[in-house]
């Protein structure tokens, strides 16, 4: 009788797993399975999330849970996680486990700064890269590793002339534009682009973070949105008319060899309180939906509504993160 208990729990929890829209935690991540309908086709989008002052920890398996519940994808977030108590820790910059799900994934999102991960663990980020599979980059991705010189991954080391980012995403890191912490960021839809369907029901995007400086984008760029510096940190101060606009959201498509092209996605603004605007939401939403040829199939209005409870993002800095917490506390529950 025990042991058809036994059997009849484990049954049970086995369906619960396989239910649409439940999560799973792994060593290191979690994974929300796709929910039913929404266009998403089940594409597996995996989120590396490993930087140390914009709460991507937080923000992440909040935009994975809504892509997946509301639109059908399959969403895994990895973490930068302290290796002797299992804890997710963004001042850890050597460890992300569960990097070999990037064999199984259709996209890859990242979010990264100043990491220097072993060679076992970034092998498998430089091999997604030659699959020519699309990437998302955010905020400050311009800056994912720092590598020494001997490192078969120098290359990847952020430099205003090197690094993969200006190959990648058309850009490298150019330093701030607008004052960090003091200037916040209005976004402008661009004009000659409004007709773009990832433009699709997006219009008031504002957060507190600071535009880029960004001095050359390539050819094959399609800018989606400029950003506007404010003078302070609300939504409503006026803008500074001293500084130019710059681009903050723009895509592209990178021949690979013939009929075969890369699709990028890159937005320099995407701090975890910046995605409390629900249209960066949408545009973000759009944005996957294109990078994984599903186009066709972007909403009219993407539903970005919270998942669960309310969602407040922590402040953004370094140091600033929730400590003493595990990869399946930041899962999303319904």
């Amino acid at each position: 009788m025990g042991t058809l208990k036994g059997l009849s729990l484990c049954t049970g929890l086995l369906l619960f797993l396989a239910l649409p829209g439940t999560s799973t935690a792994g060593q290191g991540s979690i994974t929300y399975e796709p929910g039913e309908g929404g266009g998403g086709e089940g594409k597996h989008i995996v989120f590396v999330c490993g930087e140390w002052e914009y709460r991507c920890e937080e923000s992440l398996p909040m935009l994975a849970k809504i892509l997946a519940k509301r639109h059908g994808f399959k969403c895994t977030v990895l973490f930068s996680t302290n290796a002797k108590d299992g804890t997710v820790d963004p001042s850890v910059k050597n460890n992300i486990p569960g990097m070999s799900i990037l064999k199984t994934a259709d996209m890859m999102v990242v979010f990264a700064m100043d990491l220097t991960l072993p060679d076992e663990q970034m092998k498998h980020f430089a091999d997604f890269l030659e699959t020519g599979k699309p990437v998302f980059g955010i905020r400050c991705t311009l800056l994912s590793f720092r590598y020494g010189k001997n490192s078969p991954y120098a290359s990847f080391s952020t430099g205003n002339a090197g690094g993969y980012a200006p190959a990648l995403f058309g850009e490298g890191w150019k330093g701030h534009y607008g004052q960090h912490g003091k200037e916040s960021t209005r976004g402008l839809r661009c004009g000659i682009n409004e007709k773009n369907p990832l433009l699709r029901g997006v219009y008031d995007v504002w957060g507190p973070t600071d535009v880029y400086r960004i001095t050359q984008l390539p050819a094959d760029a399609t800018v989606l949105m400029y950003g506007q510096v404010l003078k302070g940190m609300d939504p409503n101060d006026p803008p500074n008319l001293q500084k130019a606009v710059m681009p903050i959201a723009w895509t592209r498509q990178i021949n690979r060899e013939v009929g075969k092209a890369s699709r990028v996605v890159m937005s320099t603004i995407g701090a975890a309180q910046d995605m409390e605007s629900e249209d960066l939401r949408r545009l973000y939403v759009n944005c996957v939906f294109w990078a994984v040829g599903l186009e066709a199939k972007i909403p009219q209005k993407a539903d970005v509504s919270y998942v669960g409870q309310q969602w407040k993002a922590s402040p953004f800095g370094g140091g600033k993160f929730k400590k003493g917490l595990k990869p399946e506390d930041f899962a999303v529950k319904e």
